[in-house]
């Protein structure tokens, strides 16, 4: 996504974004449907068509990114896998696990494609 982080950024085909990002192009497509499916990303076919974001890179947070492809992170999950952990009947690891979970989910959705984008896209390009 920071690939097409920059506002003037045409649409990009996914074997461009394939060999930009060194993501196997077969996943990467899978990645692309599911943005596209969440609104973040648009997808425009024939010539001069590709993936391009559906609004602007400040407007769209990581925490929506980890969302829509479903790697959000998971408070009620335990770290251990025990069913039955919460703060009542925490495993060894759950104050922990817990305060990680927050800190990841309070970045993620406080951080957008506009703070991580620019330096992303150089080091792409370059």
């Amino acid at each position: 996504m920071a690939v097409l982080s920059k506002a003037e950024t045409p649409a990009l085909r996914a074997k461009d974004l394939s060999i930009a990002t060194h993501v196997p192009v077969h996943y990467l497509s899978k990645v692309l449907r599911r943005l596209v499916a969440a609104g973040l990303l648009v997808a425009r076919k024939g010539h001069g068509g590709g993936f391009a974001l559906a609004r602007p890179p400040q407007r769209i947070s990581i925490g929506d990114i980890l969302a829509s492809v479903g790697g959000a992170p998971d408070t009620t999950r335990c770290a251990f896998g025990w069913g039955d952990c919460d703060a009542r009947h925490p495993c060894p690891l759950h104050p922990t696990w817990s305060a990680l979970n927050d800190a990841l989910t309070s970045w993620s959705n406080a951080t957008t494609l506009a703070d991580i984008g620019p330096t992303r896209l150089r080091r792409l390009r370059s």
